[in-house]
């Protein structure tokens, strides 16, 4: 069977460019339910367009009884806590991989809070079946914090539909907090008091969501591979629009981790500007709280000669798919490698020699994939698999390369 390619050309140098980038999906995502929670709705504007948004969007405005969510584990977990607390009956269900992705703590969880969640097929993992109605048992929940933030942060969410309310002790070490924050922060925009002190977080009963009116930031995970494509390309001038200083996204610490893989940047407004300046010859980083930017850094330090100590990775094993494996295995195309020196931490070597001609990028029905290697077309000409991936969160990367100045060629 034939296998869609996007063939990208050598562009050592990125012309000046205005890049528009997409919504923030994590906060779209969050806002949609909030809204939808919202007894007098809410006023969303800049809403993603990324897929998994949109497939948010059209699941909350549907009245089907089967809600497939394709790929998207966000609205997985954040629409199975919707539904259960308005104790609608849903079948959840998405594609094969999703049907792989754990999900009983999160059912463990709306089980005691009072929610009719089964499974319809493998124990611990969607397919769900969840019937009516909620009836709150419980206000205090216990739930590990180093699997998924998103567990967490589904269940904050509903808090102010509990009647009781809800406080959360999270247990273990917490990965990804910027995302709690960030939920946190907009259920405060909404007119929600919570509180956090040390790893129980309470949301008081008797509060509900206030009607607003909301604009989405920019992605700042989509802003990365910006960042990537100016610290590997010989020249770079690189404006990017939307974003703020004071982002909610927890993906703002690129700019730090960034400026020690050689990318200067300055602010003008809402306007962040892209300037090269000197690299360091090696880097730490600890991924814990912002996963997503992890292919994208490996691949930028691997192409430029800069040594990596990562930890934080743990969580990369259950996304779209196992992004450890899936950047070995590509990574080794570019002469680079991803080794675990001991448990938890890992060592990446980058490439002393890049290959001749074109490589092949094997995506793994993986957004990230496909936009973390694809900065390496200002190294080598590349052909990358599935272009369509992108389309879970950033529909409009490879019209954006276009615009600063890469020649592409789609094929299938």
């Amino acid at each position: 069977m034939f296998t869609p390619i996007v063939r990208i050309n050598l562009q050592k140098n990125i012309r000046p460019a205005a890049i528009s980038l997409p919504a923030s999906k994590s906060e779209s995502n969050r806002a949609l339910i909030i809204a939808a929670l919202c007894p007098g709705g809410a006023e969303l504007h800049n809403i993603s367009e990324a897929r998994d948004t949109q497939t948010m969007q059209r699941l909350l405005q549907s009245d089907e009884r089967v809600m497939d969510v394709l790929d998207a584990g966000t609205t997985m977990r954040f629409l199975t806590a919707f539904f259960a607390v308005n104790g609608q009956e849903k079948i959840m269900t998405g594609t094969e991989r999703m049907q792989q992705r754990p999900i009983g703590l999160l059912v463990d969880a709306l089980r005691l809070l009072g929610a009719q969640v089964d499974y319809t097929a493998r124990e611990g993992y969607p397919p769900l079946h969840i019937s009516g109605p909620f009836e709150q048992k419980i206000k205090r929940l216990s739930i590990r914090g180093d699997v998924s933030s998103q567990y967490i942060s589904a269940l904050l969410m509903i808090a102010p539909a509990l009647s009781q309310g809800l406080e959360l002790q999270l247990e273990r070490k917490i990965g990804s907090r910027p995302y709690i924050d960030m939920t946190l922060q907009l259920m405060t925009r909404f007119g929600i008091e919570a509180e956090w002190n040390g790893n129980i977080i309470r949301v008081k009963p008797g509060q509900s969501y206030k009607t607003e009116s909301y604009t989405i930031e920019s992605d700042w995970s989509g802003a990365s591979y910006w960042l990537s494509f100016t610290a590997l390309a010989e020249e770079a001038e690189i404006s990017l629009l939307g974003l703020r200083p004071d982002s909610l996204q927890g993906d703002i610490r690129i700019l730090e981790i960034m400026e020690k893989a050689g990318v200067g940047y300055r602010w003008e407004g809402s306007m962040l500007h892209l300037f090269k300046k000197e690299a360091a010859g090696e880097i730490s980083v600890d991924f814990t709280h912002c996963p997503d930017l992890a292919q994208t850094v490996a691949v930028a330090c691997a192409a430029k000669g800069i040594k990596g100590y990562f930890t934080g990775l743990e969580s990369l094993r259950i996304k779209e798919t196992d992004r450890i494996a899936a950047l070995q295995t590509e990574l080794a195309k570019i002469n680079a490698r991803l080794i675990e020196a001991e448990e938890g931490k890992w060592e990446l070597h980058p490439t002393d020699k890049m290959p001749e001609g074109a490589i092949r990028i094997h995506t793994y029905d993986d957004h990230r994939m496909a936009m973390a290697f694809a900065p390496l077309a200002t190294q080598l000409p590349l052909v990358i698999e599935e272009p369509d991936v992108v389309r879970k969160s950033y529909p409009r990367f490879w019209q954006n390369m276009e615009e600063a100045g890469f020649s592409l060629q789609v094929e299938g």
